[in-house]
């Protein structure tokens, strides 16, 4: 299997940076910049675009997302592959602050959370969420995963005799019920903490969610949650943008542009990679029953 760090994508007049920049972007330079530990790229307002709130990106995410937000709350996240993307789209846009939105995960992906410019949560792209939400170009692929305790016996043959459980709301849901067919009903929880916490303390025997959370939660884990197998879904994640935002464009060229020149899988190696603790290659690679 090749290495998920290693297959993000890679993709890929009107108006120059000065015209767009003229009344829709805060006067700010690029001394003004923050963000938290995160090392920018490119070129400081060559792509620059009017944020929802003046002078700040609004990035709305579900937490806890080790990895991809590095933090216990968003006023304590300096890093991350996530937090960082966002901090190098601020850059390029010529906004000086990232500001961060810890949002219900049903509510987002419902299209019910509101003010923000973009949101970067591990999202995977599907038509039933294109209904409510627009996507971003993807900029990166995923699988789905399965945690156990430690000693727990799970195999692709007796997985759907297992109590499973699921973030209500994901992709993850879906494939349980869709392809996995458990036996008994999946239980669904409002987040990834219930889910892992209710992992932990017995109540289910599995936990399937997207298989680069699952391997930052086994890493926090001390050994006691594994990574024993992963489904190959072919899916990716993608920023969700307000449905019809006017800068879906312009984030869309920035996003590819970071794609490109390297900056993400520079974020990658150096974010997942550290808060995984064991390659996505490491795990194998299951067929459904």
């Amino acid at each position: 299997m090749i290495n998920r760090l290693s297959r993000l994508l890679v993709l890929g007049a009107g108006m120059t940076a000065a015209a767009l920049m003229a009344g829709t972007v805060q006067a700010a330079s690029a001394a003004d910049a923050h963000y938290g530990e995160c090392k920018v790229t490119g070129k400081w307002a060559s792509h620059p675009f009017k944020p929802v709130i003046p002078g700040q990106l609004t990035v709305e995410v579900n937490m806890p997302a080790p990895g991809w937000w590095n933090g216990n709350s968003p006023d304590t996240i300096k890093s991350g592959y996530e937090y960082c993307m966002a901090a190098n789209i601020a850059y390029r846009a010529g906004i000086p602050k990232v500001k961060v939105k810890n949002v219900a995960w049903d509510g987002l992906v419902a299209g019910q959370t509101k003010n923000f410019d973009l949101a970067l949560s591990e999202i995977s792209i599907t038509d039933k969420r294109k209904k409510v939400v627009d996507f971003s170009v993807p900029y990166f692929e995923s699988t789905m995963g399965v945690l156990v305790r430690k000693g727990e016996h799970v195999t692709p043959e007796n997985i759907r005799d297992k109590l499973i459980g699921v973030e209500g709301g994901s992709t993850g849901a879906s494939f349980v019920t869709d392809k996995i067919k458990p036996m008994k009903p999946a239980r669904q929880f409002s987040g990834e903490a219930g889910l892992f916490t209710a992992l932990a303390a017995h109540q289910i025997q599995v936990a399937v969610t997207d298989t680069s959370i699952v391997l930052a939660q086994q890493g926090k884990s001390h050994g006691r949650l594994v990574v024993v197998g992963q489904y190959d879904t072919g899916e990716t994640y993608g920023a969700l943008y307000p449905k019809g935002s006017k800068n879906q464009q312009m984030m869309n060229t920035i996003i590819e542009s970071l794609i490109k020149d390297g900056t993400l899988k520079k974020l990658g190696d150096k974010y997942l990679a550290a808060a995984w603790g064991a390659s996505p290659n490491s795990i194998p690679t299951w067929k459904l029953p």
